[in-house]
């Protein structure tokens, strides 16, 4: 079995769980998970993290993401999205110079409400089984950027928005709320990724691609974990040090003849083996990298 990841392109009216689970029966992966759930509806990119690939979740979440959306004027839904049970309409539909205008305004820092129908827990439970068992409750305002928002019109109703924003922003509450803005309500019509975690849609393949495949094609898919940390420094510990730094314990920067400034990252290696990530401290006895992720146990 292969440790790392696979950008799938993840089609239309499947779960992320169902298609991390496809994912990873075909790669024979025994742990399988992804970086950020895609709603059934949506589509693009969704990197699938096979084996010890797992480990890194944490980084790829924390990523900026760019998506292409559908806005919908004129209307209102408990989902946010056309899905959803229609609580108002209105015909009154804004200039296109309105909705511009009006969009512009939600470029940059921010805070947002999540939905209720997103997969966010509290106390434990998802809000969006809440909101399907009829529970409603008060969501703490997150803050996000859109770092920008491009607005293009497609017909009177429709908008498409073309997003890139911070990790935690939710498409369908910004479709809501520049809908809310215009005094005429607004939903997410349709929604693809188009990159997260530092991947594109231009290496992602779908379900039916895989499948498709040779065993040897799909294993040149798999991407090895250090694909996410290349921008980080590579030290190679010679034997001794590197037994020292997969027991945890910090490695003086002295005695391996590095000098990262304090903070910085790097990337562990045991010969030819990426073990785990380092972080640069300040310690008593001088500056050390201390192994911070073990990725081998």
């Amino acid at each position: 079995m292969k440790n790392g990841i696979v950008i799938l392109d993840k089609g239309q009216n499947m779960t992320s769980f169902a298609a991390v689970r496809r994912v990873g029966k075909l790669f024979g992966a025994t742990k399988a998970g992804h970086t950020g759930t895609l709603d059934p509806m949506a589509t693009g990119v969704l990197p699938v993290l096979l084996g010890r690939g797992v480990k890194i979740s944490e980084y790829l979440l924390s990523s900026e993401k760019h998506y292409l959306a559908t806005l919908r004027l004129g209307l209102t839904t408990d989902t946010e999205d056309t899905t959803g049970t229609v609580l108002q309409t209105s015909d009154n539909l804004p200039t296109e110079e309105e909705v511009y205008a009006v969009a512009k305004e939600f470029v940059g820092e921010q805070t947002q409400i999540p939905p209720m129908y997103s997969a966010l827990k509290v106390g434990g439970k998802k809000l969006v089984d809440l909101a399907r068992s009829g529970v409603s409750i008060d969501r703490e305002p997150r803050p996000i950027t859109v770092f920008a928002l491009d607005v293009k019109k497609l017909s009177a109703s429709d908008y498409s928005l073309d997003v890139h924003c911070s990790k935690g922003t939710y498409i369908r509450s910004l479709c809501a709320d520049i809908g809310k803005r215009l005094g005429v309500g607004g939903v997410m019509a349709s929604l693809r990724r188009m990159s997260a975690g530092g991947f594109s849609i231009i290496e992602a393949h779908t379900i039916e691609e895989i499948e498709a495949m040779t065993e040897a094609e799909r294993e040149a898919l798999v991407l090895p974990m250090e694909s996410v940390f290349l921008s980080d420094p590579k030290v190679v510990l010679p034997p001794f040090f590197a037994k020292l730094a997969r027991a945890g314990q910090c490695i003086y920067q002295k005695k391996i003849g590095t000098d990262f400034q304090e903070k910085i990252r790097v990337r562990l290696y045991d010969g030819e083996t990426f073990f785990a990530l380092g972080e640069v401290v300040e310690t008593e006895e001088g500056s050390a990298i201390k192994p911070v992720k073990q990725l081998e146990l």
